[in-house]
């Protein structure tokens, strides 16, 4: 749940006619990648058929996936990256060809960068259920959880031929992929680091989810999820924005949306009952636009299902007994203004992870940014990660 592109997690910012002029013009029914689309830098490898929790078997399974540098001759320099909800596999590079956005970790991932390619093979698939070159929704899709996804990044792992990671590394939804991939298959996890990620979703957090989900489906438009050859203009794009705007509010935090908009007017028209808006309310409708024109709106369901899924500790014995399964070396860190998965959280993992490198404490980043600063506070982030990798 959370913005994972590079425009989307700077601060928040006035919106401006130019930025307005950007997104003119009707929403498509989907902003999936779709077979046929300009595959950027992405590549593509399947893994075949996938058994999921809920019973059901997807019979073939494709993961899109970037990388940068070289698996080195023991494969023993392989990092795995995890995106968040509405991230994808375009962690570096530039918007262009088959990406609508620039990459989301550019601060972390590159020459000189905690995660230099000369050093380490940095591989970034786009989650099972994701609409950016993955296998994901058309319409209807099976039910997916957290564990899920974890078993196709195994067997993705597997067909690149990497039996162990040096690092895995997510954040928010993507830090719970890590934490299920460093409990459910320890052998192959080096090191570990989550940031800004619960050891399970809590009644809070389904309940936020829930409404995100619910404006989607009341749009007309989805038409029970068979939209996709519904004209420009005419799918699910008002309740995805919507949804997007929901999720938003549990992204940034209180103070940097009150310091930076105030009480401001977006123009000299009043928003005291002569149709103008305040500020906040256009940046939250640009951004709501915005993200229609790159997310599907059946992915965005299946996803936050997904995520409602987790609970580290479900069939393991509670909590504490599945971090105790953990042998990786790791790295948690949270953000003191986070209100979507708050310190706690953090705590609670750190609490029961043996090999939490701050023994039974997380790194707590104070950042006016919320939820977001895992993304924006890239060389705070950045100056933990290098910690991790030296150890």
């Amino acid at each position: 749940m959370d913005w994972q592109t590079p425009e989307d997690a700077v601060p928040s910012a006035f919106v401006t006619e130019s930025n307005r002029r950007s997104i003119t013009g009707l929403p498509p029914a989907s902003g999936a990648w779709r077979v046929g689309d300009h595959p950027g830098d992405r590549r593509f490898q399947p893994i075949g058929e996938l058994h999921l929790e809920h019973g059901e078997t997807l019979p073939a399974v494709t993961i899109a996936f970037e990388s940068w540098g070289e698996l080195n001759a023991d494969a023993s320099n392989a990092v795995l990256v995890l995106h968040a909800l509405t991230g994808d596999s375009h962690v570096i590079g530039p918007a262009g060809p088959g990406h609508p956005t620039a990459g989301w970790w550019s601060g972390l991932v590159g020459e000189g960068k905690p995660l230099d390619p000369a050093d380490w093979y940095v591989v970034a698939p786009n989650m099972l259920g994701g609409c950016q070159g993955s296998t994901g929704p058309s319409s209807r899709f099976p039910f997916l959880t957290i564990r899920d996804q974890v078993a196709a990044q195994r067997a993705f792992a597997d067909a690149l031929g990497i039996d162990r990671w040096a690092l895995v590394v997510g954040g928010s939804m993507g830090g719970m992929q890590a934490l299920e991939w460093a409990v459910g298959s320890p052998e192959r996890v080096d090191r570990l680091a989550v940031l800004a990620a619960p050891p399970l979703s809590s009644a809070d957090q389904i309940a936020l989810n829930s409404v995100q989900s619910e404006a989607i489906r009341v749009d007309p438009g989805f038409a029970g999820g068979d939209y996709y050859d519904a004209p420009d203009g005419q799918g699910p794009h008002r309740g995805l924005a919507l949804a997007r705007r929901m999720a938003l509010l549990n992204y940034r935090s209180p103070t940097e949306l009150n310091d930076r908009f105030e009480r401001s007017w977006q123009s000299g028209l009043s928003p005291l009952g002569d149709g103008g808006l305040f500020a906040v309310e256009s940046y939250l409708g640009f951004h709501g636009n915005k993200f229609t024109r790159r997310f599907d709106a059946n992915s965005y369901l299946v996803l936050v299902d997904a995520m409602n899924s987790h609970d580290i500790g479900r069939g393991r014995g509670g909590t504490a007994a599945a971090l105790g399964r953990a042998t990786a070396r790791a790295l948690v860190l949270g953000i003191d203004s986070d209100r979507l998965f708050p310190v706690p959280g953090q705590q609670a993992i750190a609490r029961y992870l043996p090999g939490n490198i701050d023994g039974d404490v997380p790194v707590v980043i104070s950042s006016p940014f919320g939820h977001d600063a895992f993304l924006i506070e890239e060389e705070r982030v950045g100056t933990e990660l290098r910690r991790l990798l030296e150890l």
